[in-house]
């Protein structure tokens, strides 16, 4: 009971301290509501893009990647001809196999190879690298280089691993300029 009093005492101390003091008027700036977070409109559009691609379009196995294929394309190939390529819509006009060589000997052969055909005007060929199977811990030898030295050949305008049927990740379709 004592503390109510000694409150109740405060409360009367403090009321008769600021009885003759004016009230200020309202002196805090008025904030506008926050402004609403943007909306990314081009990212928007793009993931429904990307939805509606996935949801119309059927899904071809050769077409997943396990990360053994190769695949390359210069600066303004079409997505279209890429896409035909990795289909093996372009019918290989000749081809060349590069089992049992010797990495030397496997960019002597894939040069002459690849100058007959730009001799020829020939469009699209196959070259057969091999899967590295037998390459021990290091990893396929030749199809590693083969990937190297076809992105360096100017005449090569895309190449992509070949479908199952002709040779899966041991062969690349090689699309040339014409």
């Amino acid at each position: 009971m004592s503390d109510e009093r000694d409150e109740h005492d405060e409360l009367a101390l403090f009321r008769q301290a600021v009885a003759d003091v004016t009230p200020l008027r309202q002196d805090r700036v008025h904030l506008r509501p926050p402004r609403p977070r943007p909306v990314p409109r081009q990212t928007l559009a793009d993931e429904a893009r990307v939805v509606e691609e996935l949801l119309t379009h059927e899904i071809e196995p050769e077409m997943l990647e396990t990360g053994e294929e190769l695949l390359f394309a210069r600066p303004g190939v079409q997505k279209r001809v890429l896409r035909k390529l990795r289909r093996g819509q372009y019918p290989p006009q000749e081809e060349l196999d590069l089992h049992g060589m010797t990495v030397a000997v496997a960019h002597q052969a894939l040069r002459a190879f690849l100058m007959e055909c730009r001799h020829h005007h020939l469009r699209c060929v196959r070259v057969i690298h091999g899967k590295g199977n037998r390459s021990s811990n290091r990893g396929p030898v030749l199809k590693t280089k083969v990937d190297r030295w076809l992105r360096q050949w100017d005449d090569v305008i895309a190449f992509s691993s070949a479908r199952p049927v002709d040779g899966g990740t041991g062969a690349v379709y090689v699309l040339l300029r014409t």
